[in-house]
């Protein structure tokens, strides 16, 4: 094994993944991040000075600086997680988001061929870089709608589903033009531990263990397909080791829930594992004005990973939403920004 890069390795997606190369393989990892709020070392625990573990803080908005990261450490691969990934945050400032996601894909798929056209034919052929997108580039479905595939048209509603939609067609774009061996993940909604705590499911936690309101947008009717991290990233792992170049793929964890229903099964545990004095957390939801263009219903066919990579999801929602509220629950430090960000206006979700 030699060198991997990953971009926005200190995110909740991106150190999921870290943990799990540096935990199951022999991969070194360059592990690329900015800090921005949405990336933090302690989701490194105990990898900061491991010997496979260097980690590098270069926003991918610098392109001389991710031409460096190639010349210094000459990466087999490159999986790019980097990026801005919050509705809310795109309709109050997409800028950021453009400059990110749009501008820094470039930047990286720049970097990237300029180092491909420099390595032999054999390291060129063992040479991927894999672009993580997200279900939001294909719009938002009816309730009796069939689940997007990779064929599915881009339509997306927001500026965050946007800048990434762009972002999947340079990505595209460079394969076919310059032949960069390019694979492309799009993945419905993540939970697990050392998610930013602005997200819908570590936020709710936060507010019912604080006593404050449990915003829910609209009537709660906006339903989600969810899947565990450690099953993103074992997906992830399999795409870049056996996916086709030029290739989507989908990532889905066949469990389709509305927001309301998540927030009631989180309300259902803490009830268990934090009873309070008296009455449910329940009595906590308040529903407040949706979001502007709120997609009404993802949903993802992920056939294809399924069948000709052999990738299948490992846990099981219930279990795996109970395993996940207690981690917040042992981990009080990781909620207490939640109290800076001002939520009560928004729902958290992605």
């Amino acid at each position: 094994m030699g060198n991997l890069l990953v971009t926005g390795g200190a995110g909740f997606v991106g150190s999921a993944l870290v943990r799990q190369l540096i935990g199951e393989t022999d991969w070194t990892v360059v592990n690329v991040d900015s800090l921005t709020y949405a990336g933090s070392l302690e989701s490194l625990e105990g990898l900061r000075n491991h010997s496979r573990h260097v980690f590098e803080r270069v926003d991918v908005r610098d392109f001389g600086e991710l031409k460096r990261l190639f010349r210094d450490y000459r990466p087999d691969s490159v999986l790019h997680l980097a990026a801005e990934t919050h509705v809310d945050r795109s309709i109050a400032d997409p800028a950021p988001f453009i400059e990110t996601n749009v501008v820094g894909t470039a930047n990286l798929l720049g970097a990237a061929l300029a180092y491909w056209n420099m390595l032999d034919s054999r390291a060129q052929s063992r040479f991927r870089l894999l672009h993580v997108s997200t279900d939001e580039v294909y719009g938002d479905l009816g309730a009796d709608d069939p689940p997007f595939s990779e064929t599915t048209p881009c339509a997306p509603n927001s500026p965050y589903a946007a800048s990434k939609a762009a972002a999947d067609h340079l990505v595209r774009a460079w394969h076919r033009t310059y032949g960069l061996p390019v694979l492309i993940t799009r993945c419905c909604n993540n939970y697990g531990p050392w998610q930013v705590p602005e997200k819908l499911i570590p936020l709710m936690v936060a507010n019912a263990v604080s006593g404050s309101s449990l915003p829910v947008y609209g009537t709660g009717a906006n339903v989600r397909e969810w899947v565990h991290v450690d099953d993103h990233c074992r997906a992830l792992r399999r795409v870049l080791e056996a996916g086709r170049p030029g290739r989507i793929y989908n990532v889905g964890g066949q469990a389709e829930l509305t927001n309301l229903a998540i927030v009631e099964a989180i309300c259902a545990i803490l009830d268990r594992q934090l009873p309070r004095a008296k009455g449910s957390y329940a009595e906590f939801v308040q529903f407040v004005a949706d979001r502007p263009g709120h997609d009404r219903r993802y949903a993802v066919d992920d056939a294809r990973i399924r069948d000709e990579l052999g990738w299948q999801h490992l846990e099981q929602f219930d279990v795996a939403l109970e395993e996940t509220v207690q981690w917040y629950l042992a981990h009080p430090q990781w909620l207490e920004p939640a109290a800076r960000l001002k939520v009560a206006s928004y729902a958290g979700e992605r």
